[in-house]
């Protein structure tokens, strides 16, 4: 059975007081449960700092994105490292807002992948479609191209080793949220295709979040559905009370 596992992206929000003290509330009421698994990703600037408020709790540290080079000339990237030395396990690749303002593509997320897996980062993969493309019947062939193209090359026992994250663009930071059984679709579609890409044991265990616009009050329908395996959650984890109720929805 797969463990549920809930992440927070905090994106660019809190300030280093706010998210420390965020880092320290998630502590305090979760501590060492173990029901689920919870990841934080604060920006990058807080890393370590949040990083010490956890010290002690079963919640690990994750970051936003990396490059895909472990070091060089390039002014403003991170590097899988400085995630690593700063406390970071985790790290959030190919999310929308990075695909929209950044100019990333299923080539670069490739690219990233490869490297986290091979640093011994646990990478959460981004896909989803837009609005138009959901209207158009274009749900499919989007979401599993993302899929096939963040993947592209890598071995079954890699593939083991990524979590996925369906997003549904038309429902991040927008309030609008695919009902449970919209979103158990494109999930059971994702791991249908990962069964006959990596077979049935890989599709198995691979977990698969659901994130757009997930809050407390529809958080356990979505858990509840056989092919979604907790969330990657916004606005909702920027509130330790929020946030709890979700993750206690998952455990």
């Amino acid at each position: 059975m797969r463990k549920p596992l809930i992440a927070g992206n905090w994106k660019m929000h809190k300030t280093l007081t706010e998210a420390v003290e965020l880092g320290r509330s998630l502590k305090e009421e979760l501590g060492d449960s173990t029901a689920c698994d919870v990841v934080v990703c604060p920006p990058f600037p807080y890393l370590q700092a949040v990083a010490q408020s956890l010290l002690g709790s079963s919640i690990a540290l994750g970051a936003q994105d990396m490059h895909w080079e472990e070091e060089g000339a390039f002014t403003g990237a991170v590097a899988p490292a400085m995630i690593l030395t700063s406390g970071g396990s985790y790290v959030i690749l190919g999310h929308s807002e990075r695909r929209q303002y950044f100019g990333e593509s299923d080539e670069s997320v490739n690219r990233k992948l490869i490297t986290a897996l091979r640093l011994g980062l646990a990478p959460i993969v981004c896909v989803g479609e837009h609005l138009e493309e959901r209207q158009a019947g274009r749900v499919e062939e989007i979401v599993l191209g993302q899929v096939r193209g963040a993947l592209a090359g890598l071995k079954a026992a890699d593939v083991a080793r990524v979590t996925l994250a369906y997003e549904p663009i038309w429902a991040i930071g927008t309030g609008e949220t695919a009902t449970a059984a919209q979103a158990q679709e494109v999930h059971a579609l994702i791991r249908a295709a990962l069964c006959r890409n990596y077979g049935d044991e890989v599709a198995l265990q691979l977990r698969i979040l659901y994130g757009g616009s997930v809050k407390s009050e529809n958080a356990a329908e979505l858990f509840a559905q056989p092919n979604i395996d907790g969330g990657l959650i916004g606005g909702a984890s920027l509130d330790a009370v929020s946030f709890i109720a979700i993750i206690r929805a998952a455990s």
